[in-house]
């Protein structure tokens, strides 16, 4: 699997992410982003050309070296860009130093998201927030019972990406206050479509 994580993986998922759809969650996103911003899974820099005026220095954080090879070519505005190879789980930044901690389709791949959304509200400053868009648990048992049997063969060749986990519970267990979300389907299959969209702060 050596050469299809590293190579074929990277770019699946540049692929998968360059769907004109996901455009407007990306736009709303990048709008709520401001200050210091932190985005956790990067990726290939697809929403790089979105931030705008209200960012003053964003912090790409990516664990895959190929995909942040990637975002190191992506367009985007002057706001100056950092991007580290690091993992979620690992956070390699201070506490209480971010404005703003971004995420679109992460939540769903990191190996212990739990310790993840911790870093993240570590390094948030009093006031900050977190913005995020995800996929994940449906709220039809009927979706459910299909993401429930996909997620562990979806899992080995997508890079870890479960379809089944609760965005909303994995942001309270963790700290977090939901202070707005939407949810709805996407066009598509409806295990891989329900997306979750909103902004939380540390409680």
């Amino acid at each position: 699997m050596g050469f299809y994580n590293d190579v074929i993986l990277p770019r699946l998922c540049d692929l998968a992410m360059r769907s004109k759809e996901l455009a407007p969650y990306r736009q709303r996103a990048t709008r709520a982003a401001q200050g210091r911003v932190l985005e956790i899974g990067v990726g290939s820099g697809r929403n790089l050309p979105f931030y705008g005026a209200t960012v003053t220095q964003l912090v790409g954080l990516e664990p895959a070296p190929k995909l942040l090879e990637m975002a190191r070519h992506a367009p985007h505005r002057e706001t100056p860009v950092d991007l580290i190879e690091a993992s979620a789980e690992a956070i390699p930044i201070e506490d209480r130093s971010i404005d703003t901690v971004l995420t679109t389709w992460t939540m769903c791949s990191i190996p212990d998201v739990d310790r993840a959304m911790t870093e993240a509200r570590r390094v948030l400053k009093p006031g900050g927030k977190l913005v995020f868009v995800e996929h994940g648990h449906a709220p039809e048992p009927n979706v459910r019972w299909w993401q429930d049997r996909l997620t562990p063969a979806w899992m080995r060749i997508s890079g870890g990406c479960h379809l089944n986990r609760d965005i909303a519970d994995v942001l309270t267990r963790n700290g977090f206050r939901i202070d707005e979300m939407r949810t709805g389907y996407m066009n598509g299959l409806k295990p891989m479509t329900f997306m979750y969209e909103g902004q939380a702060s540390p409680r």
